[in-house]
């Protein structure tokens, strides 16, 4: 098994993902580095959320800035806020013994002049939401002429998210830029249109297979009941894990409210994110989760995204997600860092068949439990 070292990362990058638990390449890495650590050229990349993508475009992207050089250099696109500060957090960490670079994450739901005078700052590499990023550039603050490197993180998620005029807008600025490296979990139509459209033909085209992309460390349970039955079930399953941390996902901002209500009277230590919530509030509940101040986490799939919180033992799907992309970027947030991790779906019976598509199309099993009494 190659190591960061056999793939010609620094030793300063792999010093500094050693102090966060990262140790060894994930496959996702083991192709994507070789081709673009110090090589220019586009890439095209299927990568699935949890598979380590950040350190497969970030330790490229960072290379190639020139820290004595105080313009924007990179650029990277992501669909939500919180993945946006996830990136840039993730970022500032692999350069701990590295050169100082200076990273900035833009994002609608907070100030705009704030960000503007973020922006006054010397920045090296711009990590932003394709709508916040299209009002600066409109404003004339952003100037993207210096840029070495743009990275589309979740390119998938960003054209669902109705993104995909302002990303256009943004490329058609970005031409000329040697390096532009596309991420997503799913290669649509959409996304090979926009590629072919962007990116050289000679773009390095990495498309991993189901089996390679999914997280392998994580162990996919489900147990069937009937709706009026998931509370308790949950209760029980809560019990049985003790001390450990999750995440529980819902579809509805609604149905997360009530489950949190109804998961008090059991006097959890519990916090809630969803769409409702201020930038402010959500960033306040992500805090006292990692701080270990909240034991158990509720969230719609908005949490799906960006969160990479060590040590998580797992995820409950109290209701399954629209989309098999959100399985498994629900499931991501288990099983980091090498470490396992348990993937619950509560269903009733007529769910068992998404169960057997998404092992179909992931290339995963699935062990039913039985509900404990």
């Amino acid at each position: 098994m190659k190591t960061f070292k056999d793939l010609g990362v620094d030793d300063a990058f792999i010093k500094a993902m050693s102090e966060m638990d990262i140790v060894q390449p994930t496959a996702v890495q083991r192709a994507v580095l070789p081709l673009i650590y110090e090589e220019d050229g586009d890439l095209i990349g299927q990568a699935q959320t949890g598979t380590g993508k950040t350190v497969s475009f970030g330790l490229p992207l960072l290379n190639r800035i020139d820290p004595d050089d105080d313009t924007i250099q990179a650029l990277v696109l992501c669909p939500t806020r919180e993945l946006a500060l996830q990136v840039s957090k993730q970022l500032f960490k692999f350069t701990k013994f590295w050169d100082r670079i200076f990273t900035e994450a833009i994002f609608g739901g907070v100030s705009l002049d704030q960000q503007i005078s973020a922006l006054n700052r010397t920045t090296h590499v711009l990590v932003a939401t394709p709508g916040r990023l299209t009002e600066l550039i409109e404003k004339r603050v952003v100037d993207l002429s210096h840029l070495k490197v743009i990275v589309l993180d979740e390119a998938d998620e960003m054209l669902s998210a109705g993104f995909k005029e302002d990303i256009e807008r943004i490329l058609k600025r970005c031409a000329n830029v040697e390096n532009k490296w596309l991420f997503s979990a799913t290669l649509s139509t959409t996304i090979i249109d926009l590629a072919n459209k962007y990116l050289s033909k000679n773009a390095h085209d990495l498309r991993l297979s189901s089996s390679n992309v999914v997280n392998k460390e994580i162990a996919h349970e489900y147990i069937i009941c009937k709706n009026e039955q998931k509370t308790a079930i949950l209760h029980q399953f809560l019990k049985s894990e003790g001390d450990e941390r999750g995440i529980i996902f819902c579809r509805t901002k609604i149905a997360t409210d009530n489950l949190a209500n109804r998961l008090k009277e059991f006097n959890y230590n519990i916090g809630v994110i969803h769409g409702d919530l201020s930038q402010k509030d959500r960033e306040k509940v992500i805090r006292a989760f990692k701080s270990h101040k909240i034991q158990y986490l509720l969230a719609t799939d908005l949490a799906a995204r960006g969160l990479d919180i060590p040590s998580l033992a797992f995820v409950v799907h109290y209701q399954l997600p629209d989309t098999i992309e959100y399985y498994t970027h629900r499931s991501g947030r288990t099983a980091r860092g090498g470490k396992k991790g348990r993937s619950l779906c509560l269903i009733d019976t007529s769910e068992v068949k998404k169960i057997r598509g998404y092992e179909r199309s992931l290339g995963i099993n699935f062990k039913q439990l039985k509900a404990s009494r």
